[in-house]
């Protein structure tokens, strides 16, 4: 089968198209026919050798798809073993779902790790109130645009601080009551909670807008790693901290992931929410779609169709 291997850190280039052997399905796993796969940022950061837990190289990436099962269709996750980048993958069942009828495999590629990733901090970490102001970064990206649409859906209202004015028009049209650049953050109003993708300087720079008693969720680090964040600091600001890894949080609750996964689903086959998908590539340009990313010119979810 065709898949796309990454070679070695470094450059897009590193990104090649080779036949690789056939997936097994051991362990009751089951062989998917790929027929597209979202590609995310932890993604980037193995190709650049940035990843906290590096694959051995060569690898193939890719940790969401959507496809045929049996005449089904289906979308899921892969877990850290990652395989997604190909015409087939073997996906563990319990990490399958039904994509909605009217769904393209796109969507459904754009689904899971970026809802996911928004749903569960946001209703297990930060209860969003009734008409709170929550502040979500990166908020015209996959993630980013999930958490505006869910903030709606637990009615918050959801402000959005983006890389570029380019990016206002998607976050508006999605509910955000306010979007921001990153260099107006400082001039918000102050917020109820922060939902933050970023990390480094946008990171510190939003907890001075958290209000009393409110949560900052540190979720991603595209802008660089966190800074350290003193408990004295926050004790005197009467304001909480916490940290978001959907990964690691699947091999240690894995009830709570599967569960928050079918409840989210409802929501989307409702009409409620829709995964937003930016751009679409096949399998040979997965160079192409690295570099779309990495340069931050992309919104919603980046796909590759094999």
């Amino acid at each position: 089968m065709r898949a796309v291997v990454l070679t070695g850190t470094g450059g897009p280039e590193q990104l090649s198209v080779q036949e690789m052997p056939e997936p097994a399905a051991v362990d009751g796993a089951a062989i998917v026919d790929v027929r597209a796969c979202g590609i995310n940022f932890a993604d980037v950061l193995i190709r650049l050798g940035r990843y906290p837990q590096m694959p051995e190289l060569p690898a193939v990436l890719g940790s969401e798809i959507a496809g045929d099962l049996d005449g089904q269709r289906v979308m899921g996750f892969v877990r850290s073993e990652g395989g997604g980048y190909a015409e087939r993958v073997a996906v563990d069942r319990r990490w399958l779902l039904p994509l909605p009828a009217n769904a393209s495999f796109a969507e459904g590629a754009a689904f899971p790790m970026a809802f996911l990733t928004a749903w569960i901090p946001l209703t297990q970490l930060l209860k969003v109130a009734f008409g709170a102001r929550v502040l979500v970064t990166a908020a015209a990206g996959a993630v980013g645009t999930a958490a505006i649409q869910l903030v709606k859906v637990l009615n918050g209202r959801p402000v959005a601080a983006v890389g570029s004015e380019e990016k206002f028009e998607l976050t508006r049209s999605l509910g955000a009551v306010e979007a921001v650049t990153y260099d107006g953050i400082g001039e918000l109003e102050p917020v109820d909670a922060v939902f933050d993708l970023v990390g480094g300087d946008v990171f510190a720079t939003s907890l001075n807008l958290v209000k009393p008693m409110g949560t900052a969720v540190a979720v991603g680090y595209a802008g660089g790693l966190w800074q350290d964040v003193s408990p004295t600091w926050l004790v005197g600001r009467n304001i909480g901290v916490h940290g978001f890894y959907l990964g690691r949080l699947i091999g240690r609750n894995p009830d709570l992931v599967e569960q928050a996964a079918r409840d989210v689903l409802r929501f989307w086959e409702g009409g409620v929410v829709r995964p937003i998908v930016g751009a679409e590539f096949p399998l040979e340009q997965a160079g192409e779609a690295h570099r779309l990313i990495e340069e931050r010119r992309s919104t919603g979810k980046v796909v590759l169709i094999p």
